[in-house]
C-alpha cells in the first residue's frame, strides 16, 4: 500500500486576516501537526499554470483553504485538477467580520487570540485530513517536483 500524502492549498489572499490565517494553520499543519506527509501547494503558481501543482493535486488528495467566502483555492483546484477531497471556509470558523479585517494582515499585527484561531482553523485541517484514507489517490504516477509525489 502506497504512503498518504495530502496536498494543502492556501488562500493567498494578503489583504485580509483570514488569508493571513488560512496560511499559519497551513504551516501550522506542515510543520508542526504531521501525522501524514502533507505538502503545500502555491496558490499564486497553481493559477499561473504550475504543472507540477496541478498534477499533484490530480493525483493526490488535496485540501482547499480559503480564507473567505470566494473559494479561491477551492475553485482553481476544483477547476485545473478536478474534485478536492476536502475544503475550509475560514470565514465559517473565525466569523466573516475577522476574516474580512484588512487592519489585521500581517504576523506582526496579531495578537494571542489571533493565533487561537490559527489553532483551530488548523483543526480543522487536521479534521478533514483524517477523513482520507490511504487509497484515495488516483493512482497515477507522479513525478517531478520535489515535494516527494513521486
Amino acid at each position: 500500500m502506497n504512503e498518504l500524502k495530502v496536498g494543502v492549498l492556501s488562500c493567498s489572499g494578503e489583504e485580509c486576516l483570514g488569508g493571513t490565517i488560512s496560511r499559519l494553520a497551513t504551516r501550522k499543519v506542515l510543520e508542526e501537526l504531521k501525522f501524514v506527509k502533507t505538502v503545500t501547494l502555491c496558490l499564486p503558481l497553481y493559477l499561473a499554470g504550475g504543472e507540477e501543482e496541478r498534477n499533484f493535486a490530480k493525483v493526490f488528495p488535496t485540501i482547499s483553504v480559503d480564507g473567505c467566502d470566494k473559494l479561491c483555492a477551492k475553485r482553481s483546484t476544483e477547476k485545473y485538477s478536478g474534485k478536492i477531497s476536502g475544503s475550509i471556509d475560514v470565514s465559517k470558523i473565525i466569523g466573516t467580520e475577522n476574516a474580512l479585517n484588512s487592519r489585521i494582515i500581517r504576523n506582526k499585527d496579531l495578537k494571542p487570540e489571533h493565533y487561537e484561531m490559527v489553532d483551530k482553523v488548523a483543526g480543522e485541517i487536521v479534521k478533514e485530513i483524517s477523513h482520507l484514507s490511504p487509497d484515495s489517490y488516483s493512482g497515477k504516477s507522479f513525478g517531478g517536483c520535489g515535494c516527494g509525489g513521486e
